[in-house]
């Protein structure tokens, strides 16, 4: 499978000079499949531009889009995602409880008049809710998808994509934590990754700035790799960077995470998920 990052950036995008290597745009992922299949993993700013991509080709767009939460920054995007209104286009929605809640809310008028100009209707017939992910693995193509609750205030959704012997991890927006939280143990995260040649994990804290956001529903960087070290991952992308770091920032939060893998006598592949960023697993 292809991964490619359109957007890394948490909370709020963050355009500008001083982001411009891991990029402003908040998070959205494509994973192109060997058979075929597209799946985009939340709606975040980082979607509009993959959205015009995908239009240049003049083709109708099919695709899967898994929302891990409904946190305005991770779909926020949605609205100018071009294949919504496109004639032809099938967008197969699936995820965490409250996907397409949150979908319709960025485009539904709610209480508030005047938000957006086209309504969640109106595109209704290009949207097919799925709701797989809550019962059970989705299965796209030769492809298994499987969820875990995440820690994150209002909860959420994470994934892991499996293709062949080829598999990835996508845990956005969890904190880490020794101690059980809504049911779910340090342990369940360790085996949910375990052996993924790819684990892509919030890290958007250093260690030192924990104290004042415990419950925030984000991780240090030093915790995202002591669970790759446990689960035995092949690779480690470390995302949802805070909005208020800059490029440098970022890489001085990556050298953090590799200094501590060194003293845990590890070599684990490590850096921070740039938008552009393509790889193969």
């Amino acid at each position: 499978m292809e991964v490619r990052f359109w957007g890394t950036r948490g909370s709020i995008a963050a355009p500008g000079p001083n982001t411009v290597r891991y990029g402003g745009n908040t998070t959205c992922l494509e994973v192109l499949l060997e058979g075929g299949q597209r799946v985009i993993l939340d709606a975040g700013s980082g979607i509009r531009p993959l959205g015009l991509v995908l239009s240049r080709s003049r083709k109708p767009v099919e695709c899967y889009l898994l929302i891990t939460h409904i946190h305005w920054d991770h779909i926020m995007g949605f609205p100018f995602f071009a294949p919504v209104y496109e004639e032809g286009s099938r967008i197969k929605i699936d995820g965490c409880k409250r996907a397409m809640e949150g979908l319709r809310m960025t485009l539904n008028k709610g209480m508030v008049d005047g938000v957006f100009p086209v309504e969640f209707d109106s595109l209704s017939q290009r949207i097919e809710p799925l709701s797989h992910l809550c019962q059970g693995p989705l299965r796209i193509g030769s492809a298994v998808v499987e969820g875990i609750e995440l820690r994150h205030p209002q909860g959420g959704m994470g994934f892991r994509i499996r293709e062949g012997d080829s598999s990835l991890v996508f845990l956005t927006d969890n904190e880490l934590s020794p101690h059980p939280v809504n049911g779910r143990s340090h342990a369940d995260y360790v085996s949910f990754c375990r052996g993924a040649d790819l684990l892509i994990h919030d890290a958007q804290y250093l260690p030192s700035e924990m104290g004042a956001r415990r419950g925030w529903g984000h991780s240090d960087c030093v915790s995202a790799v002591n669970l790759a070290l446990e689960a035995g991952v092949g690779r480690l992308l470390l995302t949802h960077h805070d909005p208020d770091r800059t490029d440098q920032e970022v890489d001085d939060l990556v050298e953090t995470a590799k200094a501590h893998a060194q003293e845990k006598g590890s070599g684990l592949e490590m850096d921070g998920a740039r938008e552009g960023q393509v790889f193969r697993i």
